[in-house]
């Protein structure tokens, strides 16, 4: 069903709402015309504004996402560099403890030699000295060209 505002409306063209505008002067007839334009103003920039304010609530979104995953992508990487970092102190001290290994082992291993040396000494020096002292063998020889003599003397006390 068509009512009387909508036949006026159509009626009138946009050269007689220019000029009735322009010339400041208000017609009756365009009155209605005027407030449905403004009501149609109204409607076109709430929409407008209604799709702007969706264009950037979807820009706002990707570029949330977008945030996301590169936050996630750094923390990845810094996850991977800390590993790598530790991997390379790890190495690094294992290297470190083998060399330390390595040198306590030398030189414990050269005291050992030195203690078992100066022991051989010791052990010879007192075997000579418990020999001269108990009496167990004396004696004494004599080296010549032809013949060996000995004369050998033992002595248990």
């Amino acid at each position: 069903m068509i009512d009387k505002w909508t036949l006026k409306t159509r009626a009138m063209d946009t050269q007689n709402v220019s000029k009735a505008l322009v010339g400041g002067t208000c017609l009756t007839e365009n009155e209605p015309y005027l407030k449905l334009e403004k009501r149609a103003i109204k409607i076109q920039s709430w929409w407008r504004g209604n799709m702007v304010r969706r264009t950037l609530l979807h820009a706002a979104l990707r570029a949330w996402v977008i945030q996301c995953w590169w936050r996630s992508m750094q923390t990845k990487m810094l996850e991977q560099r800390r590993r790598l970092a530790l991997r390379l102190y790890t190495c690094q001290e294992w290297a470190v403890v083998k060399v330390q290994a390595q040198v306590r082992m030398w030189q414990a291993r050269r005291r050992f030699l030195q203690a078992r040396q100066a022991a051989c000494i010791i052990q010879s020096h007192w075997r000579w000295h418990a020999s001269q002292q108990r009496g167990l063998i004396r004696g004494r020889y004599e080296v010549r060209a032809s013949r060996l003599e000995l004369d050998i003397e033992i002595l248990m006390t």
